[in-house]
């Protein structure tokens, strides 16, 4: 008995026409859609300021114009966290919109998550929930169930929990679902987007990746793959890569279940297909993860263009005279970053040329918006030969900080509101397991000596970066038991400092996980206070495993 998962959305804004093609693909029982992200849950408590009514997904809505009907007609049970804020309001505008289309679709909705009133000075405070209201919801009939900020992975094992009659006390089963919900929830970063080794596969293929499936088992076992015929590739590659996103160390914790990464197996089933199995599971912690967005205040910033000779003494010229100007009433944060992307004798103007960027942060717009573009502006004729800059600044924009916070399990009320009117209440869960580190697993054994060549990380390893809050991880994994046993023994903490020189004076923990030949780094503090704050370059470090796999370091030759 197999339960065919499907994913039409990484976040909100992914591919529109996703859900008719996973409709139209191939055979599903259940298609989930996430929408949500810190930063999605920011944009929806600013939509909900101007109109109380918003704060859901409008694009899901949207997609179900064109597709309801299609979904019915297949018998293809829909589960989404486009609710966002406003989960009740979403599914009542489903319901209104299968009355108009004339489709007897039962919607039912999920609640709880929400304690914002308990945190005042919030913009939004969510708290993470589990699969097990949505699998009440499913029970009692649902064909479309529509949540708020429940974990990415509830999608998956709510509909699993429901399909094969799970419960809280299956930790094995559950982990599993989450392993495989973990892989499904970003799309099509499961079949080949945003691969590390992209260059490996035909780019017509890579041009657009289908959406992934997961063929879930009684057990907890899965088959990670994608509907025949479309686009992109699934290898253990791609599934070891979102593996490593946005995950810390051996233990990762969800609201039903903590799912061991160090148990977990995966092995080639086939051309595009990626088995799952051995995933073990604990208890979940005591106390539920609260992601909570508020304004910080506001930002604004301007890049400088400094062109040919004398980059440095021009941009110490700038900052001179910014500084000057704003001394009356100077912004609380101030960054300075000049980015060195000038050649000596270049071709053309732009490949000679630096920027200076410019960020400020303040509590008032003000101080951060006219001030600063007078300032900047006023120095067109009376600064660094060739002054010009990317744009002007603007009026100064809203900022937000991501915050993440605890609460026991008991302190949501965490409801199915089904179809019928009748609220089912889910039970916290009764058994918990405060989370410690694993024991270091023992290091493979070293390769024998032999000649080594100065050459980029990534000839020989894979990566993939994102965020969580303030922090960033850096997931990097080998393809090849030798590659493995260089990397494990190479890469330590004091390494990664070297080649990430932006690391330094922050806190880095490596977690080794010798079952996906990988190494998962945890930066911590790296991105401020979150995406929605700007506080570098690349504020959700999505490339940051890249710039890794770009340093040059002496590898055996063995491995070239």
């Amino acid at each position: 008995m197999t339960l065919r998962i499907g994913n039409a959305s990484g976040f909100y804004g992914d591919r529109f026409d996703a859900m008719r093609e996973m409709l139209t693909g191939g055979e599903l029982d259940v298609l989930t859609g996430d929408y949500l992200a810190e930063l999605t849950m920011l944009i929806l408590g600013r939509d909900r300021l101007k109109d109380p009514g918003a704060g859901y997904a409008r694009t899901f809505l949207r997609q179900l114009e064109e597709c309801l009907g299609l979904a019915h007609e297949r018998g293809v049970r829909i589960v989404t966290n486009a609710g966002g804020l406003n989960p009740a309001g979403l599914a009542q505008k489903v319901r209104e919109l299968a009355e108009r289309l004339g489709l007897p679709v039962s919607v039912a909705h999920v609640e709880g998550d929400d304690l914002t009133a308990a945190h005042p000075g919030a913009l939004a405070a969510h708290a993470y929930l589990g699969g097990f209201g949505i699998a009440a919801c499913l029970r009692e009939g649902a064909d479309v169930v529509v949540t708020g900020r429940v974990t990415d992975a509830a999608l998956v094992t709510g509909p699993a929990a429901a399909h094969f009659g799970w419960t809280p006390a299956d930790h094995d089963r559950l982990a599993g679902a989450v392993v495989a919900g973990h892989v499904l929830e970003c799309g099509t970063q499961a079949t080949g987007g945003n691969y590390a080794f992209f260059t490996d596969h035909d780019p017509r293929r890579s041009a657009r990746p289908g959406f992934p499936l997961a063929e879930i088992h009684q057990d907890g076992t899965a088959v990670i793959t994608k509907h025949p015929g479309t686009g992109g590739f699934v290898d253990i590659g791609t599934v070891t890569a979102q593996l490593l996103y946005e995950t810390t160390g051996a233990r990762y914790a969800g609201p039903d279940v903590t799912a061991r990464l160090d148990t977990v197996r995966l092995t080639e089933d086939g051309p595009d297909r990626v088995r799952i199995e051995g995933v073990r599971g604990e208890a979940p912690p005591p106390t539920l993860k609260v992601g909570r967005n508020r304004l910080g205040g506001f930002r604004n910033e301007v890049a400088f263009v400094l062109t040919g000779l004398d980059i440095e003494a021009k941009a110490e010229l700038v900052r001179q005279q910014m500084t000057d100007a704003l001394a009356k009433a100077p912004p609380a944060d101030v960054r300075w970053d000049l980015v060195r992307t000038d050649r000596a004798d270049a071709p053309t103007e732009e490949t000679a040329s630096a920027l200076l960027r410019l960020v400020v942060r303040d509590p008032e717009q003000e101080v951060v918006g006219r001030a600063l573009s007078g300032a900047a502006v006023e120095l067109a004729l009376a600064s660094y030969p060739g002054f010009h800059v990317l744009a002007p600044p603007g009026k100064g924009a809203p900022y937000g900080v991501f915050e993440d916070v605890y609460v026991p399990h008991g302190a949501v009320d965490h409801v199915a509101a089904l179809h019928d009117g009748r609220r089912v209440p889910v039970a916290p869960a009764q058994e918990t397991l405060v989370l410690d580190d694993v024991p270091e697993p023992t290091p493979p054994a070293p390769l024998p000596p032999g000649p080594t060549r100065r050459a980029p990380l990534g000839l020989v390893a894979g990566a993939r970066s994102g965020d969580k809050g303030g922090n960033a991880n850096v997931g990097v994994w080998a393809r090849t038991d030798d590659a493995w046993r260089w990397l494990d023994r190479t890469l330590t903490v004091d390494l990664l400092r070297d080649l990430l020189p932006e690391t330094a004076g922050l806190r880095v923990t490596r977690h080794p996980l010798p079952n996906l030949r990988a190494l998962n780094f945890v930066v911590e503090g790296i991105l401020g206070e979150g995406v929605a704050a700007q506080h570098r370059f690349d504020p959700q470090a999505k490339a940051l495993g890249e710039w890794l796999r770009s340093r040059h370091l002496d590898i055996p030759e063995a491995l070239l």
